[in-house]
């Protein structure tokens, strides 16, 4: 193995397993400014116990280890053919070590590669400057949000916030739009890049390079400056909260970049990034390609642990104002019927995990395990195989409302009781809930070490022609937390949300840039 390949090894694992330094001072400052007893307070001191476990167990901190997505700066000269095929050998081999989960798949057969390489992937993206290094940055970016990315053409009309000119004011309404219609389904609290301008493809890019951006650096344009310090502010007033919980933060951060557009077109771009906002780059020394320096700060500089008794004891009595409902799986419909919105359930026993494919195959086929009182977890797991078998190497949830068309006539079909995701689901799914006696449990985007914590063992893979991550995988676990957002009485939290922060939204509409 060259140098240059070891050292984005190197790279790929830091990035996958550690936060830098800024992302957690802003979820640490994001933390401060939330109840601890609250439900965005709970998920918020999830989200740090996982940060801190999966950095001590150099772990992927979420299963999605999404589109790795590298941009490289050569000296002139520099064989980038190779370094290409180097980049390659260094992702399938963090992909067979763990790190990386197998997130290639073929957009015709739906086959999994299995090495995360294929046509488009990984993503890289060269350019050359003067300089003799070699400067190597990564994002991963997950596909929950990744599907929150939108992109808008000026003039336009806004719900909430009526027209968006060709101006900094109906650009200043996109940019809060964006952050509306992600609510909890990109793993909020998020981070945004906007780009401004452009075309329609340029402008995405621009949107995704402010992702690179130090967290806490101040934007040279002072326009831009002006506007990323407003939607700091004013969405942080919409009450969407971590996971769609509600809650006082919404948003860890925002910048903007602009470039110059056609006449006749005016794109605003956003790219959407979830709390998990795992990006990073190396300095490479321009003849060894030994690693110079880490671009951003190192996450152990910003320990995520409890730290002093007086934040331990806070934790502690902020967990004794939760009651907390145990369950044992398979569920009977009287469990379920006894649950409402907001409480939280500790589940234990046989967890099955289930995501698009079998969502599809099951409308059609048969369960190949008995699913009556079951529990489904929308789940793509990484997974190891060694001698003693399949181990989880991370398993947190993966976005719902895919699920949508599916999962209210499969959970009558077979008598499913309980599904586990992130970010809610429909008025299809809540009506068969209630007719059905089922529930709607939501576990903490991203924390995939703190759900594989929970999870004892392993009892038997079905599908796994779909590949790992759509294979139904047959759990045991002990610990599972969640909180009920969806309930077999016709309520859910997430449509209370988003309805409550419509209204707030709309407050907005009025010009602030003239």
């Amino acid at each position: 193995m060259s140098t240059f390949e070891e050292s984005i090894y190197r790279l790929v694992v830091e990035t996958s397993t550690n936060l830098p330094a800024d992302v957690r001072r802003a979820i640490s400052a994001a933390r401060e400014a939330e109840d601890r007893a609250t439900r965005a307070g709970l998920s918020l001191t999830t989200i740090a116990q996982n940060i801190g476990m999966a950095e001590t167990n150099v772990s992927p901190i979420c299963q999605d280890t999404g589109m790795p997505t590298f941009i490289v700066h050569t000296p002139v000269g520099a064989n980038q053919i190779v370094m290409k095929k180097e980049i390659k050998n260094a992702i399938a081999r963090a992909t067979k070590d763990g790190k990386l989960r197998t997130n290639s798949v073929d957009s015709l057969t739906g086959a999994n590669t299995g090495d995360n390489l294929g046509p488009g992937t990984p993503v890289i993206h060269f350019e050359q400057w003067e300089r003799d290094e070699v400067d190597v940055r990564l994002i991963l970016k997950g596909g929950g949000c990744e599907n929150k990315n939108i992109q808008y053409s000026l003039p336009c009309e806004l719900e909430g916030l009526g027209k968006a000119g060709r101006d900094l004011d109906g650009i200043r309404k996109c940019v809060l739009h964006a952050v509306y219609q992600a609510q909890g389904q990109g793993c909020s609290a998020g981070f945004i890049g906007v780009g401004i301008g452009g075309d329609r493809t340029t402008g995405y890019e621009l949107a995704k390079q402010q992702l690179f951006r130090e967290v806490e650096d101040v934007n040279p344009i002072p326009e831009l400056q002006q506007l990323e310090e407003y939607i700091m502010d004013k969405a942080n007033q919409l009450g969407i909260g971590t996971m769609g919980f509600g809650g006082n933060v919404t948003l860890l951060g925002c910048k903007a970049g602009v470039m110059n557009r056609l006449p006749a077109s005016f794109f605003v771009s956003v790219a959407y990034n979830c709390w998990a906002y795992r990006r990073q780059g190396v300095l490479l020394d321009g003849s060894t390609h030994e690693i110079k320096e880490w671009i951003y700060e190192g996450g152990s500089a910003v320990p995520m642990s409890a730290g002093s008794a007086d934040t331990a004891a806070d934790e502690a009595g902020a967990a004794s104002k939760r009651p907390e409902i145990v369950l044992r799986a398979p569920l009977t419909e009287e469990d379920v019927r006894q649950l409402k919105v907001g409480d939280v359930v500790i589940l234990n026993g046989a967890m099955h995990t289930g995501r698009d494919a079998l969502h599809k195959h099951l409308m059609d086929h048969d369960s190949p395990i008995d699913l009556n009182g079951g529990v489904i977890y929308h789940c793509g797991p990484v997974m190891l195989k060694d001698e003693e078998g399949w181990h989880v190497k991370a398993a947190g949830p993966t976005t719902s409302i895919r699920e949508e068309p599916y999962q209210g006539d499969i959970m009558k079909r077979f008598g499913i009781r309980a599904v586990i995701g992130k970010g809610g689901m429909g008025p299809k799914t809540l009506a068969a809930l209630r007719e059905h006696g089922g529930v709607y449990l939501n576990a903490v985007g991203g924390a995939a070490q703190y759900y594989a914590e929970c999870i004892k063992n392993v009892e038997g893979v079905d599908f796994m022609e779909f590949g790992i991550p759509e294979a139904m995988w047959h759990l045991n676990v002990e610990g599972f937390a969640a909180i009920v957002t969806m309930d077999s009485h016709g309520n859910s939290l997430h449509a209370d949300v988003e309805q409550d922060s419509k209204a707030k939204l709309a407050q907005f509409k009025d010009p602030v840039f003239v």
